[in-house]
């Protein structure tokens, strides 16, 4: 049940939901209670045949500034605990038959962009950003990169992941990152527009869809493979 302290809020619409990531006073940064229900309300849709479509974004104006590692790692079994249930949440959006809608509002940041780019489409403030800063730390980037080699060239993920600086939302067009680009203010209702827009489509074609993009890429990355080895 949702409550103002619940760290992901789930919303019902007719034929579409909307699922916010609720840790505002840390900008929406992942623990290990977040990652649990974002992985439980990731599976509750999935077993929602009224849904078609999900619009997820961060509370209070911004997406998600990453994994909260100070928390994770105060935590008994730390990042080592924490690493199934973040495989459980990717692996869930990969999975999906919905059409998922992302809110990027204010930034994206290394975990918060892997949770971006997993989005079938992805709505961009003009003021908002992107940021896959783990070359600057010294930590691969793994979920970012399996996301974009799913849905972009070797050019694009090399954009993003090798200079590890913000990638303003101009820029995140340009690439064919961001879906559209629209007023800050403006996000949300996009957003929520474009989901009702999909939940509106039968149920079965949204799904039938869904599947045959996913299917194809695998295809093309499979093919692609075999003809360079």
């Amino acid at each position: 049940m949702n409550t103002p302290q619940s760290p992901v809020l789930l919303q019902r619409h007719a034929g579409w939901a909307e699922v916010v990531l609720n840790r505002p006073a840390r900008r929406n940064a992942v623990d290990m209670s977040l990652a649990r229900a974002l992985g439980d309300a990731i599976e509750t849709l999935a077993a929602d045949d009224s849904v078609r479509a999900v619009l997820l974004r961060g509370a209070d104006g911004a997406f998600c500034s990453g994994l909260d590692l100070q928390a994770l790692q105060a935590e008994r079994g730390g990042l080592a605990a924490f690493a199934p249930l973040w495989e459980r949440v990717h692996l869930g959006l990969l999975q999906s038959s919905k059409a998922w809608i992302v809110a990027l509002e204010r930034h994206a940041i290394n975990g918060g962009a892997a949770l971006a780019l997993a989005g079938d489409l992805l709505v961009c403030g003009a003021g908002a950003f992107l940021q896959i800063g783990e070359i600057r730390l010294g930590m691969a980037a793994p979920r970012n990169a399996d996301w974009l080699a799913l849905r972009h060239s070797e050019a694009v993920a090399a954009r993003l992941c090798l200079l590890g600086d913000r990638v303003p939302a101009p820029e995140l067009l340009r690439l064919g990152i961001a879906t559209e680009l629209v007023e800050d203010a403006e996000v949300l209702d996009r957003a929520r527009g474009l989901a009702a827009t999909i939940g509106g489509f039968p149920a079965d074609g949204v799904a039938a869809i869904k599947g045959g993009m996913r299917a194809a890429t695998r295809r093309m990355a499979s093919a692609a493979r075999d003809k360079n080895s």
